[in-house]
């Protein structure tokens, strides 16, 4: 495996002044060995006039987040990593690679979930390069790397958990988004890892059931909070019940026997589980008529 090593080139602006001057130089030679027809001298000067010209191509640039991998004649040289105009050997190959923190967008996937369920799921990860010459020799694209295996994970993440969980403590992909993200990064990150690439954030961006079965779960989910509520509701009710009738009891208000307790208790849950408002009737007899 190719791994990334820091290379320092020489300052491009020095070079900027030291090649043109040693060219006005080579031209002044070129010039007096003319005058003194000394033509060995003028085959010499006119070699390193045009050495000085092929060094002109060394220059390069660097930009901020950014690093240039340097191959000669496909041998990997170095990296250079300092920012500004910088300058090697011309024959160097120079392959721009960005080092700034990008975001790939995962298309919507169609796939089952462990429960069978078709679902609906996409994802946001965050990148980006931190071993240039992992990036650019260990894989042919890195850039289209990094999408396929996004992909590839989300899919292997959606196929191991259920959409929503069906028993207390099952980890799943509605009700546990932080979990479900830390497992996604882990999984990209291990992906990815042998293309020099650091996975910052992975988060799902769309979960949604399939449009095929999407109708009948709205209703599932809606009758199970409907149970949920009814059960709130109840176990209030019940609690009330029973603190009216403690009160009563405690204060000596009345005292009720069974019948009366059951027929009480009867009233009061009608009136706080029922849906509608409670219409109230006066008795105007004894409380045994």
């Amino acid at each position: 495996m190719i791994k990334d090593i820091r290379r320092k080139c020489v300052s491009g602006y020095l070079a900027l002044v030291i090649l043109p001057v040693l060219l006005v130089v080579d031209g002044w030679l070129l010039f007096q060995a003319i005058v003194a027809e000394n033509v060995m001298w003028a085959i010499f000067v006119v070699v390193v006039g045009i050495i000085l010209i092929v060094c002109l191509g060394g220059f390069f640039m660097v930009h901020p987040n950014q690093s240039r991998v340097l191959t000669l004649f496909g041998s990997y040289v170095g990296t250079a990593h300092e920012t500004g105009l910088r300058w090697a050997n011309p024959f160097y190959a120079k392959k721009a690679v960005s080092l700034r923190v990008r975001n790939f967008d995962c298309d919507t996937l169609k796939v089952n979930d462990s429960s069978g369920n078709p679902i609906e799921i996409a994802a946001v990860v965050v990148w980006k390069v931190v071993d240039s010459a992992e990036a650019v020799f260990e894989v042919d694209d890195y850039i289209s790397f990094v999408e396929i295996q996004s992909e590839a994970a989300v899919r292997n993440l959606a196929t191991s958990y259920p959409y929503e969980s069906h028993g207390e403590g099952e980890v799943a992909l509605r009700s546990n988004p932080q979990q479900i993200a830390e497992q996604l990064k882990m999984e990209v990150q291990n992906r990815l890892e042998k293309a020099g690439v650091e996975v910052i954030e992975a988060r799902i961006s769309h979960l949604a059931y399939a449009q095929e079965i999407a109708s009948a779960m709205l209703r599932r989910q809606q009758a199970q909070a409907i149970v949920a509520a009814r059960r709130q509701i109840v176990d209030g009710a019940v609690g009330m019940v029973k603190l009216a009738l403690d009160e009563l009891k405690e204060q000596n208000v009345i005292e009720l026997d069974d019948e009366r307790k059951a027929a009480m208790i009867s009233n009061l849950l009608v009136v706080l589980c029922g849906e509608e408002n409670a219409r109230p009737v006066l008795n105007t007899g004894s409380l045994y008529s």
